[in-house]
């Protein structure tokens, strides 16, 4: 059956060649005074996007400063600069150019320029956005999908602890989305990027609740393209067509489509593990994923094997027979991309007491349980993350 749901997706999403060079009027359209521009490598600048989109800015007679720096698992530190930044300059609008860090970071900044005080306390917890500054984003890669979401994730030198903030009020204003624009990704990045997608969608698929029928097919849609167009990536990185639909594919992963109807939200507990492990060993966030998922899988498959088989057959096009054959099936997706398997591959070696910690950290000291399609207490999540060792 299809349960009740409400769908909100309020990003107006610009898709194609140089539609980069609708940036001014659109940051008009929605009443931009004062930009910050916020960007993470300085490839930005080399590659002369910034300069290009500083131009339109000027045409259209909109001031903007510029903050570099964010760099993968963005860091709440630069955040603040940030703040105090948009503090003494006036800004009354936050430009993401780059991928989830940046806007997750432009997340950040905008909860605490609207609500006042310091962004990590919505990330921690001790308080609630009660709006955001508003925000538009460029993309430059195609992976986590927060130009659409209602989802950021800061990670705190202060304990290298990563965690999120759900709210609609961060939602972006506009996307901009120019697969052009992700051409010159390298292809570590462009993989990490198509796992992370696939993973979006993956976490609401597989739940231990009653799903609809419908968001099935939908789920199995995307990524059945966003997988195919992955690979047709590693041979040809300049395919046009295969760009176009891991950018559109990480909107649609990440904006809740996926979910609709669902009696469950989704699992999401590779994506809490995975965060773990990105905060204490900086690693990227997809091949973190993809090192930790074929463990989760084997761990909890017994609690619904048919949906296992269900996703082998129909995203991965096999005759399967039981949940190993997919769980196999997805192994080799990822080494075919270039992705880990496990936390060896991935280049990391916890040792006993980093997997304590990861624990630890994972529960939020004792204080939840992670997942839906099998309920994950401690010594369940100790147990995945020293199997995933490899």
């Amino acid at each position: 059956m299809v349960y009740d749901f409400v769908y909100y997706t309020p990003t107006k999403v610009v898709f194609g060649k140089d539609k980069v060079d609708e940036t001014g009027a659109l940051l008009k359209e929605f009443g931009a005074k004062k930009v910050l521009i916020h960007y993470g490598s300085h490839h930005a600048v080399k590659s002369g996007l910034i300069a290009r989109i500083k131009k339109q800015l000027d045409a259209e007679g909109i001031a903007s400063v510029e903050l570099g720096g964010v760099v993968p698992n963005p860091r709440i530190s630069l955040a603040r600069k940030g703040v105090e930044l948009c503090k003494a300059e006036k800004v009354d609008f936050l430009l993401a150019v780059g991928g989830g860090s940046v806007i997750d970071s432009c997340k950040a900044i905008g909860y605490a320029l609207f609500n006042g005080g310091d962004p990590w306390d919505f990330y921690d917890g001790t308080r609630k956005p009660a709006g955001c500054t508003p925000i538009g984003a460029v993309l430059t890669i195609a992976a986590a999908g927060s130009e659409m979401s209602d989802s950021s994730v800061l990670t705190n030198e202060d304990g290298w602890l990563k965690r999120g903030c759900n709210s609609d009020y961060c939602r972006c204003k506009f996307a901009i989305e120019d697969p052009m624009l992700t051409m010159s990704l390298p292809a570590y990045q462009t993989a990490c990027g198509v796992t992370d997608i696939l993973m979006h969608t993956m976490e609401r698929y597989f739940c231990h609740a009653e799903g609809s029928h419908l968001t099935d097919e939908i789920a199995e849609g995307i990524m059945r393209a966003v997988k195919e167009a992955g690979l047709t990536l590693v041979k040809d990185p300049g395919d046009y067509d295969a760009r176009s639909v891991v950018m559109f594919g990480s909107s649609l992963s990440h904006n809740n489509l996926t979910a609709m109807g669902n009696a469950s939200r989704g699992d999401w507990a590779c994506h809490q593990l995975e965060h773990e492990l990105g905060g204490m060993f900086d690693c990227a966030h997809g091949a973190g994923l993809a090192a930790l998922w074929p463990t989760w899988a084997r761990y909890v498959e017994k609690r619904d094997p048919g949906r296992f088989i269900r996703f082998g057959k129909q995203v991965f096009g096999i005759d399967a027979k039981n949940a190993e054959d997919t769980i196999r099936a997805v192994e080799a997706f990822y080494r075919q991309m270039g992705m880990p398997t496990n936390m060896k591959e991935l280049g990391i070696q916890p040792t006993d007491k980093q997997i304590d910690e990861l624990t630890e950290k994972a529960t939020n000291f004792g204080k939840r349980t992670l997942g839906d399609f099998m309920v994950l207490h401690a010594k369940e999540i100790h147990d995945i993350y020293t199997r995933a060792r490899g």
